[in-house]
């Protein structure tokens, strides 16, 4: 049985979700269809590779074996068609990334869509997740690379490249304390906060920064989606303590500002770009580290 066959798909799905439901819903297929494949691959193997229990499926010794092993599979052949690419002189090639949901607009974007449109023979992989589950798939040669938010957290990988960038207060740009150089939080404690909620990078030190304050709103809206946060402060709706990549775009075009905080010992958010220390890159892999790379340090040169 090929580690590459449907199967070996519709295994490691479930295997990760734990439900037929839900990988039929990433892969759009029918649960009936992966449940199938499943229970012929038991019958082949003579050995049952999942409990069914009420909540879903959960692996057994059997089925945590095979998925290790197709797990080492899936990465070494990614490794040979990595050589593979580099024998046909970047004619073809193969590169899978993975960033956070805030670089989805604004530079990085458009680096990657002007390598798309470049480099027709490329195959982009992009997978769009949080920094912890970035950094595992990393860890696992899952992909070749991934743009994190503070690496110093996620330890067992190589940084290549990386920008700090400033927490602010975020405003509508028409907002009248938008000019001022910089604010404190009682500066605006007659405003409605919208604090980060805890799934977001920047709700611990958000956090610490209001425990630090001594302020404690009543009405706080809290949120742990970015995108609605940008568009509750474009209406009016709050103030939130951010860093400049979730609002770059948007202080780009004038439709929202971001203050300093007056007197904050607050650190900037660090954007790197990682990959794992043992990581072989393909000529491919390498020639999109280098586009995303120059993509951070305009982003960086853009802050100053």
């Amino acid at each position: 049985m090929s580690p590459f066959s449907r199967f070996s798909l519709y295994f490691t799905e479930v295997a990760r979700s734990g439900s037929l439901r839900r990988a039929a819903e990433k892969l759009h297929v029918s649960a009936s269809a992966i449940n199938r494949q499943i229970l012929q691959a038991e019958a082949h193997f003579g050995t049952p590779l999942f409990e069914r229990l009420p909540e879903g499926l959960r692996m057994t010794t059997a089925g945590e074996l095979l998925y290790d092993d197709v797990m080492r599979w899936q990465r070494e052949f990614r490794l040979t068609r990595q050589r593979f690419d580099d024998i046909q002189g970047l004619k073809r090639g193969n590169v899978s990334m993975g960033l956070v949901q805030s670089l989805t607009r604004g530079g990085v974007a458009d680096a990657i869509g002007q390598m798309a449109r470049e480099y027709p023979w490329l195959r982009l992989e992009l997978t769009v997740d949080s920094s912890h589950a970035i950094s595992q798939m990393i860890r696992h040669a899952e992909i070749d690379f991934g743009l994190i938010l503070d690496p110093a957290g996620q330890a067992g990988l190589d940084v290549l490249a990386f920008a700090e960038l400033e927490m602010g207060i975020v405003m509508p740009a028409a907002h009248p304390l938008s000019g001022h150089a910089a604010l404190s939080l009682s500066d605006l404690s007659h405003e409605r906060h919208i604090l980060p909620g805890e799934a977001l990078v920047v709700h611990e030190r958000v956090a610490a920064l209001y425990r630090k304050q001594g302020m404690a709103p009543d009405n706080i809206i809290a949120c742990n989606d970015i995108r609605l946060i940008r568009s509750l402060i474009a209406q009016g709706t709050g103030v939130c303590v951010l860093s400049l990549l979730d609002v770059l775009t948007e202080v780009q075009t004038h439709q929202l500002c971001l203050v300093p905080l007056k007197h904050s010992v607050m650190r900037p958010l660090t954007l790197a770009l990682c990959t794992a220390p043992s990581r072989q890159l393909s000529r491919a892999a390498l020639r999109v580290i280098q586009r995303v790379t120059e993509a951070i340090e305009t982003l960086s040169a853009r802050q100053a």
